[in-house]
């Protein structure tokens, strides 16, 4: 139905609420960075976080239960937009540069917000304009995507690579690969 928010999710027919609060999603994406726990066991925190009552869920359900949790994190049927071959979002990591442009868009403190739908959350991301947010997640893009940066990007880059650089733990043979690269480009 138009404009309904989702606060459970129908799987194998029975309709179990959910956490539909953006800091829940938010704590779900943290979970899955983190290149530590086990794809099984990122699944598997998912559904324990979203999942009112996960432990009633039955187990031959608990596959569908992973399908919807998707679905409802991606937005449910938003259009995707296209997938980048390395993240160009860490929402951690970019905590304190994202919420300023949330908030210009919800013209408040959306922390401060008791409840805040994940779907409404999203529309709000959707919506950020231009700013420092968007010009970090720009340049990540482009260089996810192997496109040359603009001379402007290029400066802004250097100034602030720290802030766009996405931290991530790789190997030492990675790390010497990485190094070599950026070393031809920058």
């Amino acid at each position: 139905m138009i404009g309904i928010l989702p606060k459970a999710l129908v799987v194998n027919g029975i309709s179990y609420p959910i956490y539909s609060d953006y800091r829940i999603a938010l704590l779900i994406f943290d979970m899955c960075d983190d290149d530590e726990i086990s794809d099984k066991y990122k699944t598997y925190g998912c559904i324990q976080l979203l999942f009112k009552d996960y432990t009633q869920i039955p187990q031959a359900d608990l596959q569908e239960a992973a399908e919807k949790a998707k679905w409802f994190l991606d937005g449910g049927d938003m259009p995707k937009s296209q997938e980048h071959p390395k993240p160009v979002i860490s929402w951690s990591q970019d905590e304190s540069i994202m919420f300023p442009a949330l908030n210009k868009v919800a013209g408040k403190e959306i922390r401060e917000v008791d409840y805040m739908h994940w779907w409404t959350f999203l529309g709000l991301f959707n919506e950020i304009g231009d700013g420092l947010f968007s010009q970090v997640v720009n340049i990540r893009s482009k260089q996810a995507k192997g496109k040359k940066l603009e001379k402007h990007e290029l400066e802004f880059y250097r100034e602030h690579k720290d802030l766009i650089e996405i931290k991530c733990k790789l190997t030492p043979e990675e790390q010497a690969e990485l190094d070599y690269v950026n070393s031809l480009f920058y």
